[in-house]
């Protein structure tokens, strides 16, 4: 197939040295960049033709298989797609051996359920070799609340047999000021992620800037919007570079309800129908935790404990 031929944007068809150069000026520096565009987008952004600017992202999705698939076409896709242990067995096979590739995972619950040490666990266990549940591969942790710990993540190289310092190295952490910053960095990770062998993308949290920015009923048409397109960003990242997209979640009471949970997470039907596994967080007695996976389309519902330890995330004893 033509991707075997196609290594970079100046491989594409219709993309000489002059074209190459607007693009790249442009930003789109990779083919996964390009694929994800629009032909209006495109050609507004470099000044090249619309006609042009259709056919290379047309050449560009099919050198990435990016096509009409059948669905034995997309069983066989789903089940190359990886895992990374959560550093507990129980919480693995909740989720179907552990955080899945190409698909956004959710926890959301109150503070202090461990959304940011399953972030911090992850960012560590994506370093791991493949037999003992990583992916040898990097993480880019996008940090909205000034949440992260390096300390943590010292104690967690530690906790899993990895040198602590080579570990920090690699995540690429970023402090995402605003809600539009938020949304630049994961742009940016287009032209980051497949270059330096980023597997796993953190988000905590994901709503946080949105709602301090757009408080009140007037503001919600335009928060929703933009939320959207956040998570249309992420999940185009996972899927197109076989990434696993983590993202946290605060919650608000809803008093009216009277059976089940009074708190669900920020961002309503948006979010809601965006991450592939969405799943509950909640405090238990002492260090342990119970999650619960609460919408999932390949997973039934259900929920188990687990522990947060000196070192990490572990199954309860």
């Amino acid at each position: 197939m033509s991707e075997k031929r196609i290594r970079d944007i100046t491989d594409l068809p219709g993309v000489g040295p002059s074209t190459a150069q607007k693009l790249i000026d442009a930003g789109y520096t990779t083919i996964e960049a390009i694929a994800v565009a629009t032909p209006r987008e495109l050609s507004e952004i470099t000044g090249i033709p619309t006609l042009q600017a259709q056919k290379i992202i047309e050449a560009a999705r099919e050198a990435l298989d990016i096509r009409v698939k059948t669905a034995l076409d997309l069983k066989r896709e789903r089940m190359r797609a990886r895992r990374v242990t959560t550093g507990s067995k129980s919480l693995d096979e909740l989720l179907g051996g552990g955080v899945e590739t190409r698909t956004i995972t959710e926890f959301f619950g109150e503070y202090g359920t461990g959304k940011t040490q399953l972030c911090h666990q992850l960012s560590v266990n994506v370093q791991l070799p493949e037999d003992k549940g990583g992916l040898e591969a990097k993480a880019a942790y996008i940090d909205t609340e000034g949440t992260f710990r390096w300390e943590r993540i010292e104690q967690m190289a530690r906790g899993v047999g990895l040198d602590p310092d080579k570990v920090m190295e690699n995540i690429y952490w970023v402090r995402a000021v605003n809600s539009h910053h938020q949304m630049a960095v994961v742009e940016k990770l287009f032209d980051m992620v497949g270059k330096e062998n980023i597997k796993l993308v953190v988000v905590d949290s994901l709503t946080g800037h949105f709602r301090a920015e757009f408080p009140g009923r007037e503001s919600l048409a335009l928060r929703q919007q933009l939320l959207n397109k956040h998570l249309h960003q992420l999940m185009r990242l996972a899927e197109i570079y076989d990434a696993a997209v983590i993202v946290t979640n605060q919650v608000m009471a809803v008093p009216e309800m009277f059976f089940g949970s009074p708190d669900r997470p920020v961002g309503g039907h948006v979010v809601g129908h965006a991450p592939g596994v969405r799943v509950q967080l909640r405090k238990s007695k002492g260090n342990r935790r119970i999650a619960r996976v609460v919408d999932a389309p390949h997973l039934p519902e259900g929920e188990t404990q687990f522990a947060i330890t000196e070192f990490g995330i572990r199954d309860v004893e």
